[in-house]
């Protein structure tokens, strides 16, 4: 009865590969928004103390002015960018669904790709712009 019983269980998997797992674009725009969300909570406290700083004085103005020269700062900046676009994108196009709006399958889809590449297209610019 036992065996019977195991039998009719479904075989789940012992080791779940991760990467032989091909995610929907969908899957990967909310996950890039859950992302951009933590990067953005980040980077606001440390944006405010760096605009503060260089209202303060001619001092704090040249400390952030030499601050932004080094590739670091120069790469948060893209990254914070690409975090702001991609999150007003993602969070717009959820908004609209839950209008209805862009809801089949095929229009989430491409709304999804979209907001993957207009991301990745508007950090492209910062890229630009701050180098």
């Amino acid at each position: 009865m036992k065996h019977l019983i195991d039998s009719l269980r479904p075989q789940r998997p012992m080791f779940l590969n991760l990467t032989q797992i091909a995610m929907p674009v969908g899957a990967l725009t909310s996950i890039g928004h859950r992302i951009s969300g933590v990067i953005l909570a980040m980077t606001v406290p440390a944006a405010i103390y760096l605009f503060a700083m260089s209202l303060g004085d001619e001092i704090g103005f040249a400390r952030v002015a030499e601050l932004s020269e080094h590739f670091a700062f120069k790469a948060a900046v893209v990254i914070a960018v690409w975090a702001l676009a991609h999150h007003l994108l993602g969070g717009v196009r959820h908004l609209l669904s839950d209008f209805d709006i862009g809801s089949p399958l095929r229009s989430a889809r491409k709304s999804a790709l979209f907001v993957n590449l207009a991301g990745v297209a508007v950090a492209l610019l910062a890229v630009v712009v701050v180098w």
